[in-house]
Parts: C-alpha cells; structure tokens; sequence
C-alpha cells in the first residue's frame, strides 16, 4: 500500500527530463574540455566512447532498473534487496551531502558574477586603481584582471590553509540565495521537480548553441576547432588516457549517489527505463563534445588573442629600443629582426633580453585549464574582449547556473528520498519541512567555504569526497545485483517492468566486464595515491601574482583520510550492527521459548 501511494512523475517526459538535468552539469562544461586537451584533442574521444558503451550505459541502465523495481530511495532499495546492504544506501547518502556541501557553493560564484555583470565595465575588465589614484593595484598588474577578480574580489583567498581569514559575507549571502532557490525547485518533490526541470535541462541547450554560433565567428576561434579535432593517436598507449576516460563517465552520470534510484522509485511500474537509459548516456555524452567545441572556439579566441598581443609587445619593445620605422618589424618578419639586431647590436640586444618573450600559438593552446579556472578565469577572459561583453557574461552565467541547480536537484533528492521513506519521520513531519531541514543543514554547514581559506577546504571536498567512495559503492552495488540478489531474478524483474529480458550485453557487463573495470580503477587510485607522496594543492601568491604549489598540513591529510573513509565505513558498520541484532533477536527467542514451554 505505501508503494502504491507513492507520488509519481506527471509523465514520462518529467522523469527523463530530470535525468538529463542531473547528468549534464558542470563537468560536461568544464571537466570534458580539459580532459580532451591534455590527452590529445580528438584521440580522446576513442576511449571516452568505449568507456561509455563498456560502463556508463549498462551502470545507469542497473541503478535506474533499482530504483523503479522497489519504488524505494537508496537505503530502503539496498535494504530490500537484503538487509545487510543497508549501509550501501547510507554511504550514498553521506557522498550525497559531502557533494551537495560544497557543489551550490559553484552556484553561489554563478551568482557573484551574474550580478556583477550589469555593469558599463565588466569587473574583470580592467584593473583597480590604487588607493593613492597613482596607478593600478599592483597584485592585479601582477597577474591580470581576470585573476585578481577571481582570487581577491570573488575569494579574497588567503595565502595557505593555515590562514583561515573572514568569512566573505557576499560570498555567504549568495550561497544562501542558492540554497533557497535550490529549496524552492524541491519544496514539494516531484510536484515542484517536475516542473524546473523542463527549464534546467533546455536553457544550458540553448546558450551552448547561441555561443557556438558567436563563438565560431571569433577571431582566432578556427584555431581552437582545429587544435580540439587534430588527434594526438600517441595518447592512446597512455594508461591514463584510459583511466581519466573511465572515471569522467562515471561520474559525469553521477552513478552512485542514488539520484537515479531515487528519481527511478517515482517511475511508473512498467516504464520503459532501458531506453531512457541509453538515450540520457547518449546526450550526457554529446553536451560534452558539444560544450567542447564551443570551449575549444573560445579557446582558440583567447590564445589567438594572447599569441597577437605578445607579438604586439614584442615588437614594440624592439621598435623603441632600436629607433626603429614604425612599420618596418612585423609579426611575419620578427623572428628575422631579432637575430639580425642580436647579430649587429648584441650588447644593446643583451640589455632586453630578460624581457624578451618566445610568442607561440601552439603553447598558448597547450595551457590546460580546468576546472573552476576554466569556468571563472578563461570564460571571464574571452567574455571581456567581446562585443557587449554584459550580454554575454549574462547568458553564460545563468547557464552555468542552471546546469549547477539541475544537478543539485538530485544531489538533494538523494538525501531527501530515503528520509521520506522513514515511516517515523514521515508519518510526523510535512514533506516542506524535511526538505527544508536538509537544505538548511546543508546551507549552515557549507558556509565553511566562504570563508577566506574556504576555497582550499572546497578543492579538498572536489578531489575526495566523492571519488574513491564512490568507486566502492557501485562496486558493493553490482556485486549486489548479480551475486545476492541475483542476476536471474534481477533478469525476472527487468522483464516484469518493460515487457521483455534483458539483452545478453547488459548481462554481461553486470555480471562481469563493469566489475573488473571498477576494480582496476580502484586498485589504480590506491596506488596513486601511496605513490603520489603528500598531496598538494594550489595557493594564490598575491605578491607575485600567481598560484604556487604547497604541501597539505598534517591536519588536512587527517581529514583527507576522514572524508575517504566515513561514507564507506557505513557499509561494513551496518551489517555488522544487522547481524549482531539478528544474533540478539534469535538469543531472545531461544531464551523465550523454553521458559514459554
């Protein structure tokens, strides 16, 4: 009877919808394009496309078939299939949580720059004048504006992690504005669900399309096409090449977390998932290459830019150094000039040779960004140098929020699910108010990121929480499937739900190839991680302008080993309390019956 007032999606269309919302995030965005240019461009496509075939399809298409089979969010899903797996259900709640805390804070930023974008001068324009109105802020002159924008204005970030510094309070009020408009999408569950999605999951579409076509047009943009699709085949033979492929499709799905199960559970009992599946893989897929072709054409503006711009320096530097005519050096000819005024003048030649720089096209494309500076840094960068740079900046910050908020939808729907299906929390309290006690906790917790050595603590979360664990969860996942619950009846269920067996490919990489691959992955991040020595992280040197390479304190390292460990201790923690109260249940029995005899 509960599973038979269990709330649906109006229709089909809202549950596929909200599967794309989730899957296609910001990874496809600014994970792919990295990914694609540090390992040889196109080549990289050919794993990416085998790992998606091998592992991403046949991993969603299991956890979907879950969720819809027990119509239950993870905990209670793992639990039914057998009660020691509980704890399966709990660790993907706690990586859930772990994701959810420090992903809204990316909306947050989203936010910072939107607003800060209906400006006469973009921010990350120009440089601000000095206190004294004598000239620049020399840590901006240093780096650049983009940078200083990001790191003092947006982060105002301390030097290390041993300064904690203030919390930002324009940071912390965004992030709450996040979270709020993360609680409005989710206040009645599908109800309000169903409806955002239809906006989250065809607005980033349609930016993406608007900015390829502009992106294409700009100058130097041919010259990032031509870099994306020239395949290094080289990259190949790299082992991680392989690995990167692998792990990008697995999470760019975001198997694991039970977002899926949790969506999956509100499905009809005999809706088609198997091909939802395939066609969600698919376009989660197909946004990466084609948000790639669109970063690749800003990149090839950007660099096109740079490479113009030093050349432009350098020929100034030789024209007023040298009296030289002013059209007489040339960007065609400037490696001429050189060695010939090296060669006639070479004391006068030494004198600027430390300002000197070597222009390069090429180098300029192989500067691999990833990440938040990809999206906050280069973005900003090209943004700046468009015409009505304030409508550009618009549009791709509100895109990059509805790709962060549909995620978050079901970052939070896998928390909230289990806890609806908890009869004595919702039995007791309204649907509105767990929604909103989760969003509250994790509102007040995430404000730790806000802060000014908050952005450490932030790429901390980014790297660990939900990396290892959750190559360990979906590994307890399919094990699950195929070898205690079992494949044959597994097989049964599919067929009860869409009306025919599972092909035998599907069975194949359950039962065999998906488990082998996650355990190589495991087994590689284990040895990565021993062999990697201290791990590090990026501090910003405001003195020279640049980010610098430091060691984690030990207390970083401590709670590393924490966060690696505390969702996937859930699972061997709660078979051990099951069986000890299964042990206790049958002592009381045996203690009963002969005293009732």
């Amino acid at each position: 009877m509960e599973k038979d007032s269990r709330p649906l999606w109006d229709n089909q269309m809202q549950f596929f919808l909200a599967c794309v919302s989730y899957a296609v995030g910001l990874g496809n965005v600014w994970r792919f394009p990295y990914l694609c240019q540090m390992h040889g461009g196109g080549g990289f496509l050919i794993p990416y496309l085998v790992m998606l075939v091998v592992e991403g399809i046949p991993l969603f298409y299991m956890e979907l078939a879950v969720g819809q089979q027990m119509r239950l969010g993870s905990i209670g899903a793992w639990r039914a299939i057998n009660p020691y797996l509980g704890g399966v259900g709990i660790a993907s709640v706690v990586t859930s949580i772990y994701l959810s805390m420090y992903y809204n804070v990316i909306n947050a930023w989203a936010f910072w720059y939107l607003f800060h974008s209906f400006q006469t001068v973009l921010p990350w324009a120009e440089c601000p004048v000095n206190r004294n109105l004598t000239g620049y802020v020399e840590e901006c002159e240093r780096s650049s504006a983009t940078e200083y924008f990001w790191y003092r204005e947006t982060l105002n970030i301390t030097s290390s992690m041993d300064e904690t510094g203030n919390v930002h309070m324009g940071q912390a009020l965004c992030l709450l504005l996040a979270w709020l408009v993360v609680y409005l999408c989710i206040v009645r569950g599908t109800e309000s669900t169903g409806k955002v999605v239809y906006f989250t999951a065809t607005f980033p579409y349609l930016v993406l399309i608007i900015y390829l076509i502009r992106g294409v047009t700009l100058h130097g943009a041919i010259n990032g096409v031509k870099y994306m699709f020239t395949p290094k085949l080289e990259q190949l033979a790299n082992p991680m090449t392989w690995i990167n492929a692998a792990t990008q499709i697995f999470f760019s799905l975001g198997l694991g977390f039970g977002s899926l199960i949790a969506f999956a559970s509100y499905n009809q009992p005999n809706n088609n998932f198997e091909r939802q599946a395939i066609a969600v893989s698919i376009i989660n897929s197909g946004t990466s290459i084609f948000a790639s072709l669109v970063t690749f054409a800003i990149y090839g503006f950007k660099a096109t830019c740079n490479y113009e711009r030093c050349l432009d320096r350098m020929i100034l530097l030789l024209l007023n150094t040298f009296d030289m005519e002013e059209d007489s050096i040339k960007p065609e000819n400037l490696d001429y000039w050189k060695i010939e005024l090296n060669t006639t003048y070479p004391d006068k030649f030494a004198s600027i040779s430390s300002r000197l720089e070597v222009c390069s096209l090429e180098a300029e494309l192989d500067m691999a960004v990833e990440g938040t500076g990809l999206a906050f840094i280069v973005y900003s960068e090209a943004i700046k140098n468009m015409g009505l740079p304030q409508f550009w900046s618009v549009l791709y910050f509100s895109m990059l929020l509805m790709l962060g908020i549909g995620s978050m939808l079901g970052n939070v729907a896998a928390v909230i699910t289990p806890l609806r299906d908890w009869d004595f929390l919702s039995k007791r309290v309204k649907k509105e108010a767990v929604n909103g006690l989760v969003c509250l906790f994790c509102g007040v917790t995430s404000l730790v990121f806000t802060v000014q050595s908050g952005n450490y603590w932030f790429a901390i979360f980014n790297e660990y929480a939900a990396t290892f664990s959750l190559l360990f969860i979906v590994l307890i996942e399919i094990l699950s499937v195929c070898y205690i619950y079992g494949l044959k009846r597994f097989e049964k269920d599919i067929e009860v739900m869409i009306g025919h067996c599972p092909h035998w490919y599907w069975k194949i990489s359950w039962a065999a190839v998906s488990p082998v691959l996650i355990v190589a992955l495991f087994v590689f991040y284990i040895a990565n991680y021993i062999m990697g020595g201290t791990p590090t992280y990026q501090a910003w040197d405001g003195n020279r302008g640049e980010t610098v390479t430091k060691e984690y304190p030990v207390y970083a390292q401590v709670f590393i080993g924490i966060l690696l460990v505390s969702s996937m201790s859930c699972v061997p923690l709660v078979a051990l309390v099951t069986l000890i109260k299964k042990k206790s249940s049958k002592a009381k029995e045996t203690t009963v019956s002969p005293a009732t005899t």
